[in-house]
């Protein structure tokens, strides 16, 4: 009985929630890719979270600077 309570407090065996997500296939540059595994295996991150947290953190940078030139544009700012 204690191991099977061993397995379940550190998750063994235990299944992930089903992402609800796309594949995306892309291929990029030799060297971002070394950094972006570099980077993964320092940060303790898979390479899908990473390259989400990227895309999101950039995604947003970019809708920021379209609203400012827009509020610019109607003399807003």
């Amino acid at each position: 009985m204690k191991i099977g309570l061993l397995k379940i407090r550190k998750g063994i065996g235990m299944a992930r929630r089903k992402k609800n997500g796309i594949y995306l296939n892309v291929c990029i540059e030799a060297e971002i890719y070394g950094k972006l595994d570099h980077f993964c295996i320092e940060a303790g991150q898979t390479k899908t979270v990473a390259v989400e947290r990227a895309l999101a953190e950039y995604i947003s940078r970019f809708e920021k600077k379209q609203q400012m030139l827009r509020d610019l544009g109607e003399g807003n700012v």
